[in-house]
């Protein structure tokens, strides 16, 4: 089919169509950066094919030469055959109009947090410029680290993962922002390895959160992902629950505790009851993403 494709598809605008029925036939799943066939073959091919990633029209219907089909085509074949998520064959994932080195050491960067980061988190911090310390838990790519140090210029970002191959893409996003003087990457296990004098204006987390039963069921895309970035326990909060517990040891008066839950809202409450989580709006709801205050955290 795609031997044959190479020699009848001229355009883009060809091309386009013949990606998106092959997408839906093989019943692709999205939800690394667009969440249908037809954005996700948009991006793969303008990416390709070396285009402006925002500027589609202007190219439809230009004839492509063999090369250029032959090159097009093998991408969208290998995402189907290996269901590797875009990311992966693009190297690069963006959040926001931040772009971020990435490949199969290190989960694809989506988060809530990446939002909340480009209001600097206001109003919960009312003077980005005064945030002196900020800590990132499970940097995994180091985008979130990376965003933080954007937020807020006169920070200093400690960000920490389990992984050294995460930490190894990490330093590469970081150096290609040139923050090294400002982002340190540590390996740890959460809290474990961090200095245990430093204390925190701001502490972020998009942790593992996937629950035993949903890791069961991820379709094949989310496969390809290092498990350890998402499986987190039967509830999905063993990690999360770490965080609550050791949080407050690690904050300044003052200081705040911002976590990405996924879809664990509901199970978080039943299992925090006293806690009174703030959770944040953002553009999905507000039912993803929590806030604690130091001094509503409990004690060690």
């Amino acid at each position: 089919m795609f031997e044959h494709a190479r020699q009848e598809l001229l355009t883009l605008r060809d091309l386009l169509r013949f990606s998106v029925s092959r997408f839906n036939e093989a019943g692709l799943f999205f939800g690394h950066g667009s969440d249908n066939a037809w954005d996700e073959a948009v991006y793969l091919l303008l990416h390709t094919l070396h285009l402006p990633p925002d500027r589609l029209e202007p190219f439809l219907d230009a004839r492509l030469t063999s090369d250029e089909r032959s090159r097009a085509l093998l991408i969208i074949e290998k995402r189907i055959k290996e269901r590797l998520p875009a990311a992966y064959l693009t190297h690069e994932a963006w959040l926001g109009e931040h772009r971020f080195y990435v490949d199969e050491r290190v989960i694809v960067p989506r988060s809530f947090i990446a939002e909340l980061l480009e209001e600097q988190l206001e109003p919960w911090i009312e003077d980005p410029w005064a945030v002196a310390d900020v800590l990132d838990l499970c940097t995994g790519s180091g985008c979130l680290a990376i965003l933080a140090a954007l937020a807020f210029p006169e920070a200093a970002i400690d960000a920490v993962d389990l992984s050294p191959d995460a930490l190894a893409v990490a330093q590469r996003n970081v150096a290609d922002y040139e923050l090294g003087e400002r982002v340190q990457l540590i390996h740890s296990d959460l809290f474990s390895a961090v200095d245990k004098k430093r204390r925190y204006d701001l502490i972020i987390s998009n942790p593992p959160y996937v629950d035993a039963a949903a890791m069961r069921a991820l379709p094949p895309e989310y496969r390809r992902e290092p498990e350890l970035a998402l499986a987190a326990g039967e509830d999905g909060l063993d990690l999360v629950r770490i965080m609550l517990r050791q949080a407050k040891a690690r904050l300044n008066p003052g200081g705040i505790l911002v976590v990405e839950i996924g879809h664990n809202r509901a199970v978080l409450e039943a299992a925090c009851p006293t806690l009174p989580f703030t959770w944040l709006d953002t553009r999905a709801g507000d039912e993803y993403v929590f806030l604690l205050r130091r001094e509503e955290l409990p004690d060690a």
